[in-house]
């Protein structure tokens, strides 16, 4: 658990509402806000048992249009990982999700 609180508070750290997975039903907060999950371990194996824990994170940026200045926030308190971005735009819900990794 003290990976997720670790996670959970670097994001909370860029002043946007976290939740894991999603926000309760018909109550996510105004835009931009981050929504993050771990998606998957890769861990490190010796001598047949897992050595040391490793946790892939997904980290969603919702945002109502390209906001450079709300990523660079994101990326700041992201700075002591390795990260990947991607992003895509929804038509249908018409926002921006940039998708950051790190592992953990």
């Amino acid at each position: 658990m003290e990976k997720f609180e670790q996670v959970k508070r670097m994001l909370e750290s860029t002043g946007f509402p976290v939740a894991y997975l999603a926000f309760p039903e018909d109550q996510a907060p105004p835009m931009p806000f981050l929504v993050y999950e771990a998606v998957y371990s890769n861990n490190f194996a010796a001598d047949g048992t897992v050595y040391q824990e490793i946790i892939h994170f997904q980290i969603d940026l919702y945002t109502d249009k390209k906001d450079l200045d709300a990523e660079d926030k994101v990326e700041q308190a992201l700075s002591s990982f390795f990260w990947q971005k991607t992003g895509e735009y929804n038509d249908t819900e018409r926002v921006f999700r940039t998708i950051y990794e790190i592992e953990v």
